[in-house]
């Protein structure tokens, strides 16, 4: 078992730097730092409750759903964050490129890609074409955390399953 770990580390530590190091462009640090926050609270919540609030029809409902989504979905990740400690990779790897202001809370699993994965499924669900443009930009917010120097893949990986699975979840039980 302890095998099959070190090799899974492993692999993951290569995947890290190779984003976070091997594909470095003046491009990418600015559209990353950018599109980043697009995971964050302010972003989610905020246009979750526009559209829960002034959407009409589908598009209302889907906000009611996001915000439910969003909310059920930091549950976990507060309890896992507490549970499974892990740092942060730039506090491992001294070779680590970050940005502005790195975070100093756990690492696994990425909030921020809990956060967008579980906005984004009842948008997609309420109008499937958005999915077109809703499903690239989560997947590229949660590369932006390992680009950045803040996460693992697994810690985005398991925010996707985390929010994805909360919005499952209450899209499922809504109707």
């Amino acid at each position: 078992m302890s095998r099959v770990v070190n090799w899974l580390q492993h692999h993951e530590t290569r995947m890290f730097h190779f984003v976070n190091q091997r594909i470095q462009h003046f491009f990418l640090d600015h559209f990353f730092s950018r599109i980043t926050h697009l995971g964050g609270a302010t972003a989610t919540i905020v246009i979750s409750l526009c559209c829960a609030l002034f959407g009409q029809g589908q598009l209302r409902i889907a906000g009611i759903q996001a915000l439910i989504a969003l909310t059920i979905s930091h549950i976990p990740v507060a309890i896992i964050k507490k549970k499974y400690p892990r740092l942060r990779p730039y506090l491992v790897h001294p070779q680590t490129i970050t940005y502005k202001n790195p975070l100093t809370d756990h690492s696994f699993p990425s909030g921020h890609t809990t956060a967008i994965f579980s906005i984004i499924i009842p948008f997609m669900t309420a109008i499937p074409v958005l999915g077109v443009i809703l499903l690239p930009l989560a997947l590229i917010v949660g590369l932006s955390r390992i680009y950045l120097g803040l996460h693992y893949p697994s810690d985005c990986l398991v925010g996707c399953l985390i929010g994805t699975a909360a919005s499952l979840a209450t899209v499922g039980l809504w109707g």
